[in-house]
């Protein structure tokens, strides 16, 4: 028995990463760019909105005056598919560059990450290569990775993980190992101030569930708690500052910052069943995921309330906010954000979402995010919470 929990506690022993090698916060950072050594740069980026707000431009200008050469690949989805992985690891190995730059939201750096990762790799053809390799392929033979995030949510620019979708089945796949974590991260709120409402709310909430996924995870530590409960706090207080008033710089900078730690709380000591939900439920029906997020939470928090330590956790929350229910908290954030209070309202095909209840159960349970929720939800738990998100009851 004593050996038995000796190897559990080895197991649980993981060693703190909280970014790269460098990591760049506050306004006009992006200038940063200018002290870069590489060369040869391959800027992975979304549609159209970071070419329109003139920071795509302004990010080339940057190595161009510094002696680099740039390459663009565009269209990144939301939801960033295989497809457009491969298509991507494909242009870098003709490109070679010595430097990838994710430019965008969580979409764009995500898949950058996966992109670098067969560039580095050409031997991986596969989603499944890369989900069942062990051990996790070594980065930076070829290439180093910078992430620049155009929102306040993801925090990709300071996690180890992606998610992929699966092109054949539409699943999203989660996949985390720390030698994906971005050796450079350049975090200037100035680019997100052209963000619209509805994404700096929905953007924010993922920021927020990351702070309280991470807070009731059950490998949390002295440090990830002290790094969730900030980031927590100042994202309720400041997100809808930043929603009503986009142009609000001082609060554009604190939910960037925010976010940015409330990343490095979560990846290194995980979620929760609030992101499992959200990516069967965005795999399948395709939700936005901050927004399934923003959804979800407030049932998830009543949830694993049953849990002591999680109970206690959340009542801290709520009581340095000056409240005693922080899933009441959440509900009347989301109201002032504009955001739903149950999936119904989004996904109106109630017959075709029941149908799929028993398959996104499954695909929850399986979900890395799972392991590390308070509660552990059984299938049959899983089909009632998916039940009660939907129906609000």
């Amino acid at each position: 028995m004593i050996n038995e929990q000796k190897e559990r506690d080895f197991i649980m022993m993981r060693p703190m990463k909280l970014a790269g090698s460098e990591l760049m916060f506050g306004r006009g950072c992006l200038e940063y760019i200018r002290t870069i050594p590489e060369k040869r740069i391959f800027i992975v980026t979304g549609g159209s909105s970071m070419e329109k707000s003139g920071t795509l431009a302004k990010v080339e200008s940057l190595f161009h005056d510094n002696g680099a050469e740039t390459t663009v690949f565009r269209g990144v989805e939301p939801d960033p598919s295989f497809k457009t992985v491969g298509e991507g690891a494909e242009a870098m190995k003709n490109f070679r560059p010595d430097l990838i730059v994710g430019l965008g939201g969580g979409s764009a750096m995500d898949a950058g990450k996966a992109m670098w990762v067969y560039y580095e790799h050409p031997e991986l053809t596969t989603l499944d290569d890369l989900l069942t390799a062990k051990p996790f392929p070594k980065l930076r033979k070829k290439a180093r990775y910078l992430c620049i995030p155009s929102t306040s949510g993801t925090a990709s620019e300071v996690s180890r993980s992606v998610v992929i979708t699966d092109d054949e089945k539409g699943l999203k796949h989660g996949l985390g190992n720390m030698e994906m974590m971005p050796d450079i991260a350049i975090c200037d709120p100035e680019i997100t101030i052209t963000m619209p409402p509805h994404i700096t709310a929905e953007t924010g909430m993922d920021a927020l569930t990351h702070a309280l996924e991470a807070l009731v995870s059950n490998r949390a530590n002295y440090l990830s708690n002290i790094l969730a409960e900030k980031a927590a706090l100042d994202i309720v207080r400041t997100l809808p500052i930043a929603y009503k008033d986009g142009k609000n710089i001082d609060a554009r900078e604190l939910m960037m910052n925010a976010s940015m730690t409330a990343g490095m709380a979560f990846t290194n000591v995980s979620l929760g069943i609030v992101h499992s939900l959200a990516h069967a439920i965005g795999g399948y029906f395709h939700v936005a995921h901050g927004l399934a997020n923003a959804v979800i939470l407030p049932y998830i928090i009543r949830f694993n309330s049953a849990e002591p330590y999680a109970r206690k956790a959340y009542a801290g929350i709520a009581g340095l906010l000056g409240q005693e229910d922080l899933a009441s908290v959440i509900h009347g954030l989301n109201e002032a954000l504009k955001i739903p209070a149950n999936l119904s309202e989004i996904i109106p095909d109630e017959a075709g979402y029941l149908k799929l209840v028993p398959e996104l159960a499954l695909a929850a349970k399986n979900d890395g995010c799972t392991k590390t929720n308070p509660i552990i939800p059984e299938p049959a738990q899983f089909e009632e919470l998916l039940k009660l998100v939907y129906y609000g009851k």
